[in-house]
C-alpha cells in the first residue's frame, strides 16, 4: 500500500461497501410508513396493539402484527388517546449521533482524500524510487542483435566499436583513451534509431536501460531533475550498462537565457541535472548513454560538446540496397512466393524508411490474407504500395465519364512530358482510379539513387508537372481545379531554384533563404531583400514556370495522336505500368513512321511500297 493510487482506491472502496451496507441495513431495518391520519383512523378504529416512540418518530404493529411507522407532529395530543384505547406504549429518547450522522459526515472527506491520493502525482523526496521504481530497473525483452538491423550499414560498423567498449573497456584504455560518454542517434522517424540501441545492449550482454525524454516531465517542480539523479544512481549499481533516452529534445531543448514559464523552467532543471550527472560519471563505472532524436537543431550546445555526447551519427534513410535488405528482414517473417522480386519493390519506393518498409510488408501479407491466398504474391506488394503511397482506392466515389475522360488526358499529358523529354525519372505507373484525395496518379520511379539534381532536370520535372494543365487546356480549352497540386509543387520548385539553389542566370548563385533546409525539411529563413530584388524574384519563378508551361504545351501539340491514344488506353485499363505505356509508345511510332513512309512516296500504294513496309516493320 506504499503506491498513493492504490490506497487511494482501496479507500474509495471501502467508502462504497459501507455506504451500500448501510442502505441495505436502513432498507431491512425501516417498516413501511403510513400517513398520519390513516394512524389515527386506525387508532381510534381499536386495530392499533403496541407503539414506540423515538422522538416523533413512531413505529408499532397493528392487531395483525404487520409493522408500520409514521411521523407525529404532536406527541402530547396523541398519548391520551393511545391510554384511551389500551396501547401498549414504549419509548426512547432521540440519539442525535449514530452510525448514520457519522456515516454522512466522513463521505465527503474520504471522497475529497481517496481522489487526492489517485490524482496527486507529486511523489515524496523519500519515497520517489517505491513510487517509480519499475522506471529504473533494466528492461528484459527479447534480445535484439545486429543481425535484426539492416540498410544502415555504416551507422553499424561505427556502434560496432561502442559494443567492443562495453565488452572489453581495459583494451581500449590501456594507452590512455578514454570511453566515449554519449552516442547521439540522429535521423529521421523511422530509420531505426531505437532498434540500434537495443541491437547495442543485445550484442555486449548488459543491462539496458530505456526510457523517453518525455518521462522526465512533470508540472512539480524538481520532480525530473530527481527522476535523473535516480536513474542514474541505478545505472551505476547495474554498470556496465547502456542508458537509452527515445526523444531526448523533450528535455534537451536550447534554453532560453532566463525568459522562461513555469513549465519550461522545470524542463532546463531536468536538463541541467542530465548535464551534471553526464560530468559526474565515475571513471570506473562503464556507463554509455545513447540517445535519439529527429530534431537535433533544437538541442542545446552544452549537450552537444565533446565530453558528453562525443558522438553524433546520422541515421539516413536507406538507398536501394539498403531497401532491398529491410525488406529481406522483414519477408523472412511472411510467408511468400519464391518468384517474388524484392529488388524491383526496392527500386520502386525510394524515401521510404525502415519502419515504412516494414509497414509495406505487413500490408501485404493482410493484403494477402484477406484475398484468401496461401501466400504473398507480387500484386499484394504492389497493392499495398499503392494504398500507402496514393491512399485507399475511392470505390464509392461516382465520377462522371466527363471527369473521367478528363483525368485520363490530365495524367497522359503528365506521362507523354515524362516520356519524351531527355533527362526524366522513368515512368513507373499510372492510374485515373480515386485514391486518397487524387482523383488519378503519375507515379515516376528514378532507375539510380539521386544526391544531386541538374537544372535540366529540375526543368523538367516542372514541364511535366504543368503537362496535366497543357493537356487539359489543349484538348478541352478549359482550365479546372484538378492541376492544383500540380502548381503548388512547381511553385515549390521554382523558388527554391531561384532562391535557394543560384540556378536562375537572372537572379545568379546568391542564396536568399538561409539555413537552406532543416534537418527533416523544415523550410529555412528568408533572407532579407528590397522590394525591387522581390520584384525580380517574383518575376523569375513566372518567367521560369511560364517556360515550362510553353514546353510541355509544345511536346504534347507535336505529339497531340499519342496524346489521343494515350487517354483511351488509359479510359479503357484504368491502370497501366510502364510495359503497357512502352507498348501503346511504340505502336504510335510504328504508324507515324507509316505514315511518314507513305507521304514521302506520295502516297503511291504499289506492291513495292508495301513490302518495303511490311519488311521495315515486320
Amino acid at each position: 500500500m506504499r503506491n498513493p493510487v492504490q490506497l487511494g482506491l482501496l479507500l474509495l472502496a471501502l467508502t462504497a461497501i459501507g455506504v451500500f451496507g448501510y442502505n441495505v441495513y436502513l432498507r431491512e431495518t425501516t417498516p413501511p410508513q403510513r400517513a398520519y391520519t390513516e394512524f389515527l383512523a386506525e387508532l381510534r378504529q381499536g386495530t392499533i396493539a403496541k407503539v414506540h416512540f423515538r422522538g416523533q418518530a413512531l413505529t408499532g404493529e397493528d392487531s395483525a402484527s404487520r409493522p408500520f411507522g409514521t411521523f407525529v407532529p404532536d406527541v402530547g395530543a396523541l398519548v391520551p388517546l393511545l391510554l384511551e384505547k389500551e396501547v401498549a406504549i414504549t419509548g426512547e429518547a432521540e440519539v442525535t449521533s449514530g452510525v448514520a450522522d457519522g456515516l454522512k459526515t466522513l463521505l465527503p472527506f474520504l471522497l475529497i482524500l481517496g481522489g487526492w491520493l489517485i490524482f496527486s502525482k507529486k511523489p515524496s523526496q523519500g519515497n520517489f524510487g517505491a513510487g517509480r521504481g519499475s522506471r529504473f530497473t533494466p528492461v528484459k525483452s527479447e534480445r535484439i542483435t545486429f543481425a535484426d538491423v539492416a540498410g544502415i550499414t555504416e551507422a553499424k560498423e561505427e556502434l560496432q566499436e561502442i559494443v567492443e567498449f562495453l565488452k572489453n573497456p581495459a583494451k581500449h584504455s590501456r594507452l590512455g583513451g578514454r570511453i566515449p560518454k554519449g552516442v547521439l542517434l540522429q535521423g529521421a522517424p523511422g530509420t531505426g534509431k531505437t532498434l540500434l540501441a537495443k541491437a547495442i545492449a543485445g550484442e555486449a550482454s548488459v543491462a539496458f536501460f530505456s526510457m523517453g525524454g518525455s518521462d522526465f516531465v512533470e508540472i512539480f517542480a524538481g520532480v525530473g531533475a530527481s527522476r535523473v539523479r535516480e536513474l542514474f544512481a541505478e545505472a551505476k549499481k547495474s554498470a556496465p550498462c547502456l542508458i537509452f533516452i527515445d526523444e531526448i529534445d523533450a528535455i534537451g531543448g536550447r534554453r532560453s537565457g532566463g525568459q522562461n514559464s513555469g513549465a519550461s523552467d522545470e524542463r532546463e532543471q531536468t536538463l541541467n541535472a542530465l548535464l551534471v550527472e553526464m560530468d559526474g560519471f565515475d571513471s570506473e563505472k562503464t556507463i554509455i548513454m545513447i540517445a535519439a532524436t529527429n530534431r537535433p537543431d533544437i538541442l542545446d550546445p552544452a549537450l552537444l560538446r565533446p565530453g558528453r555526447f562525443d558522438r553524433q551519427i546520422t541515421i539516413s534513410l536507406p538507398d536501394v540496397k539498403g531497401r532491398l535488405k529491410i525488406l529481406e528482414v522483414h519477408a523472412k517473417k511472411i510467408i511468400a512466393i519464391p518468384e517474388i522480386d524484392l529488388a524491383a519493390i526496392a527500386r520502386s519506393i525510394p524515401g521510404f524508411s525502415g519502419a515504412e518498409i516494414a509497414n509495406l510488408v505487413n500490408e501485404a501479407a493482410l493484403t494477402a490474407a484477406k484475398r484468401n491466398k496461401a501466400a504473398v504474391e507480387m500484386t499484394d506488394f504492389e497493392e499495398a504500395k499503392d494504398k500507402i503511397v496514393m491512399g485507399l482506392e475511392r470505390k464509392s466515389i461516382v465520377v462522371s465519364e466527363k471527369d473521367r475522360r478528363l483525368t485520363a488526358y490530365h495524367e497522359a499529358g503528365h506521362a507523354i512530358v515524362g516520356l519524351l523529354l531527355e533527362e526524366t525519372d522513368p515512368l513507373h505507373k499510372i492510374t485515373i482510379i480515386p485514391r486518397g484525395r487524387a482523383m488519378g496518379l503519375t507515379q515516376q520511379v528514378a532507375l539510380d539513387e539521386r544526391h544531386t539534381y541538374s537544372r535540366e532536370y529540375l526543368l523538367n520535372r516542372i514541364a511535366i508537372l504543368m503537362g496535366g494543365r497543357a493537356a487539359e487546356t489543349l484538348v478541352f480549352n478549359r482550365l479546372t481545379t484538378g492541376a492544383s497540386n500540380d502548381i503548388l509543387q512547381a511553385t515549390e520548385i521554382a523558388a527554391r531554384l531561384v532562391c535557394e539553389w543560384g540556378m536562375s542566370p537572372a537572379i545568379g548563385p546568391i542564396a536568399y533563404i538561409r539555413g537552406s533546409e532543416g534537418f527533416l525539411g523544415e523550410s529555412g529563413k528568408v533572407k532579407p531583400h528590397s522590394e525591387m530584388i522581390a520584384r525580380r524574384i517574383d518575376h523569375e519563378i513566372k518567367h521560369l514556370i511560364g517556360g515550362c508551361y510553353d514546353q510541355a504545351a509544345d511536346v504534347l501539340k507535336k505529339h497531340n495522336r499519342f496524346l489521343h491514344k494515350f487517354a483511351e488506353a488509359l479510359l479503357l485499363n484504368e491502370t497501366m505500368d510502364a510495359e503497357e505505356v512502352d507498348i501503346v509508345y511504340r505502336r504510335y511510332l510504328k504508324e507515324r513512321d507509316i505514315e511518314r513512309l507513305l507521304t514521302e512516296n506520295g502516297g503511291k500504294n504499289d506492291s513495292t511500297n508495301t513490302h518495303e513496309q511490311t519488311e521495315v516493320f515486320s
